[in-house]
C-alpha cells in the first residue's frame, strides 16, 4: 500500500500551520513549525505568488496530510461525498472523520491519526464487539469501540491516554476511560470538527 514516508513536520512547515501529526513533539519547542516556521526547501524563505488555484491546492493539500490520505483515495471521498445530500463540503470533512482510525484518535486512544492508523491495522480495536481492522471503516451513530481485551496493557495506549489530557473529546464522541471504550453519538456537524481546512476552497478545486 502507498504511502507517505518523509518527515512529517515537513508537512506542517509545508502548510505553514502545526498539523499535529507527531503526538507529544507537536507540543513542545522541538515542533518543526517553533523552529523553522517557513516551507522546507531552498525557496522556502521566498513569498510565493497567491494565485487562486494554489490557494485552492494548498487546502486540499492541508486536508490530505491532516488525516493521512493520498491522492485516489481522498478523491473518492470527494466524489462519495458530492453524490450524499447536503453542502458537499461538509460531507467530505463528514466522512473523514467518521474514518476508524480518525476515532480512535479523537477518544485518545492514540497520540496521533499516524499511531492510530497503525494500532488498527494491527487489530488492537473493536467496533460492536468484532475485531476491526481497516482504519477507513466507517463507523456509524450506535456504534462502541473498544480497546481489545488483549491490547489494554500496551505501552502506547498508556501513553496516549496520558497525552489525550491535552486534546478536547469532540461532543458527537463519549469515552470510558475506566472501560477503555467510546461511543458513537451522532456523525458531527461543521461546528463540531476542529479541523483547520476551508472545505468550500476544496470543492471549488475539484469541480473546475
Amino acid at each position: 500500500m502507498a504511502r507517505y514516508t518523509g518527515a512529517d513536520c515537513r508537512q506542517c512547515r509545508r502548510e505553514g500551520i502545526k498539523l499535529f501529526l507527531k503526538g507529544d513533539r507537536c507540543y513542545t519547542d522541538k515542533c518543526g513549525i517553533e523552529r523553522r516556521p517557513y516551507p522546507p526547501g531552498q525557496a522556502g524563505k521566498k513569498r510565493p505568488r497567491d494565485s487562486e488555484y494554489r490557494v485552492q491546492l494548498r487546502e486540499k493539500q492541508k486536508a490530505k496530510r491532516i488525516y493521512g490520505l493520498l491522492e485516489k483515495q481522498f478523491r473518492n471521498y470527494y466524489k462519495l461525498a458530492s453524490r450524499m445530500p447536503g453542502i458537499t463540503g461538509e460531507n467530505l470533512l463528514r466522512l473523514l472523520e467518521s474514518r476508524l482510525d480518525n476515532v480512535v484518535y479523537r477518544l485518545g486512544f492514540a497520540a496521533s491519526r499516524d499511531e492510530a492508523r497503525q494500532m488498527v491495522r494491527h487489530g488492537h480495536f473493536m467496533v460492536d464487539g468484532r475485531r476491526v481492522d481497516i482504519p477507513s471503516f466507517r463507523v456509524r451513530p450506535g456504534h462502541v469501540v473498544a480497546v481489545a481485551e488483549k491490547s489494554k496493557d500496551l505501552t502506547v495506549l498508556k501513553a496516549a491516554m496520558i497525552s489525550a489530557s491535552k486534546i478536547e473529546i469532540p461532543g458527537w464522541l463519549e469515552v470510558d476511560v475506566e472501560k477503555l471504550t467510546g461511543k458513537i453519538l451522532s456523525l458531527p456537524n461543521r461546528e463540531q470538527i476542529d479541523a483547520p481546512v476551508r472545505e468550500q476552497l476544496i470543492v471549488e478545486l475539484y469541480s473546475k
